[in-house]
């Protein structure tokens, strides 16, 4: 291996060079690249994962507005974390940033450590956020493997087992460390990163105008695009589902989910899956029985709202429905908490997908503002 490496250069430049002079013309930028603030680096580290980099700019400018420091996030209220994480999915990422927060406040000054291990033991920080924060705000001599590098390592030397298999995952950090220049981790890192997000792309990359194109193995034999190799695709699985929006004396009936379930500590309203030989409006009527021991009548249709999470596809089946029992003779069966909540107060909470999408809607839908502004 670090014979190939050590026989493609291009007119004499090491490949890490030929990546930092690139990053040093063409990096965007980024709020956490102006300090690069321990904080700022760990937070745009969670919140890039599993998200486009425009809409994490505007989430993370947004949460360090309202969170400034880790104290500020240690002694904010879970609900508080996850209102302002909404919209990113995969809420385990806001709380264990909350968790490590409050951790870091006890034990550590408020302040993240330098070292690999001391990072590893906080909830939410796995090898790859460790590794990134240790190389990107303390400027350790460490590789950072993201889809983007996994990609650009995979063409450049043409490795031809599938890319997450152990045997090339193991190559492709072996060859990351020997490219690495010493001292520059932090740059080295970002700028494989971004020429992987930027230039070495999944779909018609822009090999013309690459720089290392003449490093590249995968593009020397017209292979590019079917490096690296993937896994088999996951099917997506088909959900249909209905909720209800029950209002009474101006204010809208919501729970709040079980803390071990999907969507863990979110607000809903109530509802579950449409059952096999069941309409919408049939189900919505049960999973109110079964959710809160309420009856209710008349399911009067909303909208239909379409959302996707790992490999479900949803569709929310919406209703209005009428209460027929007393209001306060609610039980708790898929819910930790209920309220019955002002339209402001509703809006303070923390919902997932389809519900934001309901909520949305319900703004601008006059049947519910005659409902809860009589």
């Amino acid at each position: 291996m670090n014979d190939l490496f050590q026989n493609r250069k291009l007119h004499g430049t090491h490949l890490g060079d030929i990546l930092l002079d690139w990053f040093a013309r063409h990096q965007r930028d980024l709020p956490w690249r102006r300090t690069y603030t321990p904080y700022h680096v760990w937070i745009s580290e969670i919140m890039l994962q599993q998200t486009q980099m425009d809409r994490g700019v505007q989430y993370f400018q947004r949460w360090i507005q309202h969170f400034p420091d880790i104290r500020s996030m240690a002694l904010a209220s879970e609900d508080e974390i996850l209102k302002h994480w909404e919209g990113l999915g995969y809420y385990s990422r806001a709380r264990n940033l909350h968790r490590a927060a409050q951790i870091l406040c006890h034990d550590n000054n408020c302040e993240l450590p330098r070292e690999i291990q001391q990072l590893l033991r906080l909830p939410g920080i796995g090898p790859y956020t460790a590794r990134a924060i240790a190389s990107i705000a303390f400027e350790q001599d460490v590789c950072v493997v993201d889809a983007n590098v996994e990609r650009l390592v995979s063409r450049i030397f043409n490795l031809k087992n599938p890319v997450k298999s152990r045997q090339t995952q193991l190559q492709i950090n072996a060859l990351c460390e020997e490219i690495l220049p010493p001292g520059r981790a932090r740059a080295f890192n970002q700028a494989a990163m971004e020429f992987g997000s930027l230039v070495c792309v999944p779909r018609k990359p822009a090999c013309g105008s690459c720089p290392v194109a003449g490093l590249c193995e995968a593009r020397l034999l017209g292979v590019e695009e079917e490096r690296p190799v993937g896994a088999k695709p996951v099917q997506p699985i088909y959900l249909s589902m209905s909720t209800g929006v029950l209002i009474h004396e101006g204010r809208i009936l919501v729970q709040k989910r079980q803390p071990d379930d999907v969507w863990a500590n979110l607000w809903e309203f109530p509802g579950g899956l449409v059952e096999e030989g069941e309409t919408p409006a049939q189900a919505v009527i049960r999973e109110f029985m079964e959710e809160t021991r309420l009856r209710v009548v008349a399911p009067e249709p909303i909208a239909l709202f379409k959302h996707a999470y790992t490999r479900y596809r949803v569709t929310l089946n919406a209703f209005f429905v009428q209460l027929c029992s007393d209001p306060t003779d609610i039980v708790l069966h898929a819910a930790q908490e209920y309220r019955w909540s002002s339209w402001k107060e509703l809006q303070a909470l923390a919902f997932p997908a389809g519900h934001r999408k309901l909520i949305a809607h319900l703004n601008d839908d006059p049947r519910f503002q005659a409902r809860v502004h009589p």
